[in-house]
């Protein structure tokens, strides 16, 4: 089940929980996976953490910002009412649960409504939320006319740069062995270290993760180079005819090459023309600077459902409820204060025209 999932995305596989867990949550009691068999065969998976808190525990998917995407593992024809035994059984299991959190989940999919149903069904009341915006390449055509499609202003960017790195002795390569992984794995944490990003709180995720993609054929690890020192390294992992673009940095003493954007341009062609691929994912966040590489959006939400049978659950409920109706209720004064504008301001608009009919 695991397998066929990482086929939609490799942050749905065993693999990326198996690095998650481990350089993650090593010593985490609170790590779950709930599943769900039909006659002995596994129908459905839930990669859970339990965060204890007073008054009630709050199940959240097993994610967090290293995630890009979140998603129960379902088989074809799973429904929602199929569902209520497992949430119920974690309700009961947990004891005391308050709130059940699963994000971030593609709101297009049927697993998506299949889960805020079954939540429903199970005797919570779950609601929707807004995650991040999610910028993607809808790949059409080859790396000529990819660029040919971009703007004026990143097409002579990129042939300026390319020509003054070179000009001083730097190069770009992009690495996809497994034999080179721990020497892009030192030249990306060397180029991270010079970044303007703030320490990796997990520190052995990243490389974790680089071994994990090198040993499944995934990694693609773009570095400028420049006097034996790298400028910049990006991470992009190939899979399933998907480019998903991970980490990016770059040293800003150097910010004078564009060693991103060259970095960037490397391994899109790389991915355009070598690997094939259909689609291209700059994944977490709406930054300017992806909406020019890419040419669609997407958004990625949340849902958040409390469990009112518990008080710290019946406190969020009621707290939800009622930032809802305020919110609502603030934007209907807005909507009717506008049409009360708009028809003050007609009104002025048709007696000044009435004096000037008057005074000619």
């Amino acid at each position: 089940m695991f397998a066929e999932a990482e086929a939609t995305s490799v942050d749905l596989g065993i693999a990326w929980y198996r690095n998650l867990v481990e350089t993650v949550f090593p010593t985490d009691k609170g790590v779950r996976f709930y599943v769900l068999r039909h006659d002995g065969k596994p129908v459905a998976a839930l990669p859970l953490l339990v965060v204890n808190q007073p008054l009630g525990q709050q199940v959240c998917a097993l994610a967090n910002y290293y995630s890009a995407l979140y998603a129960p593992i379902l088989r074809t024809g799973i429904q929602a009412p199929d569902l209520v035994p497992l949430l119920r059984s974690i309700l009961k299991h947990e004891g005391g649960v308050a709130s059940l959190r699963m994000a971030p989940m593609d709101p297009e999919t049927q697993s998506y409504r299949t889960m805020f149903e079954a939540l429903r069904l199970a005797g919570m009341v779950p609601f929707r939320y807004f995650c991040f915006g999610n910028w993607y390449l809808n790949v059409q055509g080859d790396w000529a006319q990819y660029l040919a499609d971009r703007k004026g202003t990143l097409r002579s960017t990129i042939k300026r740069m390319n020509k003054k790195l070179s000009q001083n002795g730097g190069t770009l390569e992009v690495v996809e062995s497994d034999s080179e992984c721990e020497r892009v794995i030192q030249a990306y944490q060397q180029v991270y270290d010079q970044s303007w990003k703030v320490p990796e709180p997990y520190p052995r995720f990243v490389p974790d993760l680089i071994r994990l993609c090198a040993r499944n054929g995934w990694m693609r690890v773009g570095i400028a180079w420049l006097d034996g020192k790298p400028l910049a390294a990006q991470l992009w992992i190939v899979a399933n005819g998907k480019a998903s673009i991970y980490k990016v940095a770059y040293d800003e003493a150097y910010k004078q090459f564009a060693p991103g954007t060259l970095v960037t341009s490397a391994l899109m062609e790389h991915v355009l023309t070598k690997d094939a691929v259909q689609e291209v994912d700059y994944m977490i966040g709406d930054d300017k600077y992806k909406q020019t590489w890419m040419n669609h959006r997407r958004e990625r939400w949340g849902i958040l459902a409390y469990n009112p049978r518990n008080m710290r659950g019946l406190y969020g409920l009621v707290r939800e409820m009622a930032g809802k109706t305020a919110k609502e209720w603030v934007k209907r004064y807005r909507a009717r204060f506008k049409r009360s504008a708009t028809v003050a301001t007609e009104t002025s608009g048709k007696a000044n025209g009435r004096q000037e009919t008057t005074a000619d």
